[in-house]
């Protein structure tokens, strides 16, 4: 990993995803997961020795989060199962929006407190059916609170590094609303963070100073943010559709990108032939250390 250099992107697996989505890099296995929704696969890669390991999963995943057992809750278009890579194994299935059969579960994170947030939409894009929901573990199972709704494809979440703010992306309407999170988990005070004019945002993360970084789906770029809202330099990317972004390495400082082939054309690719692939670049400031699901009880 050491030729990659300060914010110029560089190919590291050429893997050309319909869909590549939800990076999350795992300190104690010095690796990274990521999805291909579409094609119902998980990915592994160790940057420092190029091992590639693939999973297929029963159906489509949105994200992984990382669990405090070793496993990870995985976002399946019905509802979260639990994913084991040591086995391959997927099991306890719960279901989220069932009265919703034409929504899916999109992205998540986890806050410091171990808290899951995750959000849904509408699988065909059209209509304002999706949601922001929490989840906690209780001791007996997860405990699913409903707390915002009214979006189309609900993208990031994000929490702030003191894990007092809340980051969530109504993409279509390239907007991204910022909440307070209150002692108690329940959100308040939301109002608009940020608006892209160049793209639609897409995942968000948090670095260790707070700064937001957006992929940015149809802009070609890494967009950033300051805390206070103030927009910084984009990272340009060599691709059109840029999904999500990851901290991770010894040093939290290399940042590995999500891409995607979905809904580009034939010259389009033409001229990106490794869309959809993962890429790299360093960065000058740490990210925030990839946070676990936690198993209370």
């Amino acid at each position: 990993m050491t030729s990659i250099l300060l914010h110029q992107p560089e190919c590291i697996l050429d893997l050309r995803a319909t869909l590549g989505e939800g990076p999350v890099w795992i300190e104690g296995e010095k690796s990274l997961y990521f999805v291909d929704i579409p094609e119902a696969k998980i990915h592994r890669l160790t940057p420092t020795s190029g091992a590639h390991q693939t999973w297929s999963a029963p159906d489509r995943v949105a994200f992984l989060l990382p669990v405090a057992d070793g496993t990870f809750l995985a976002g399946m278009p019905d509802g979260l199962r639990r994913f084991d890579p040591r086995n391959g194994s997927f099991s306890e299935h719960t279901i989220v929006e069932a009265e919703k059969p034409r929504n899916r579960l999109n992205d998540g994170c986890v806050d410091p407190q171990g808290r899951v947030w995750f959000g849904t939409m509408d699988d065909g894009e059209e209509n304002p059916s999706g949601s922001i929901y929490r989840v906690v573990h209780d001791g007996k199972g997860l405990n699913i609170t409903h707390h915002d709704e009214g979006y189309t494809v609900s993208n990031g979440p994000a929490v702030s590094p003191c894990g007092k703010v809340l980051y969530v992306c109504d993409s279509p309407e390239q907007t991204i609303y910022a909440f307070d999170i209150e002692a108690d988990g329940n959100l308040a005070n939301e109002r608009v963070f940020a608006r892209l004019e160049h793209g639609y945002p897409d995942g968000i993360v948090t670095d260790s100073e707070g700064t937001i970084w957006c992929g940015t789906w149809g802009g070609g770029r890494v967009a950033r943010f300051k805390s206070d809202g103030t927009e910084l330099p984009p990272i340009p990317m060599p691709v059109t559709n840029v999904t999500k972004v990851a901290f991770g390495g010894d040093d939290l400082k290399t940042v590995f990108v999500t891409t995607a082939r979905k809904g580009l054309d034939a010259e389009t690719l033409a001229k990106e032939p490794q869309a959809g692939s993962l890429f790299a670049f360093r960065t000058d400031v740490a990210g925030v250390p990839q946070q676990v699901f936690r198993l209370n009880g």
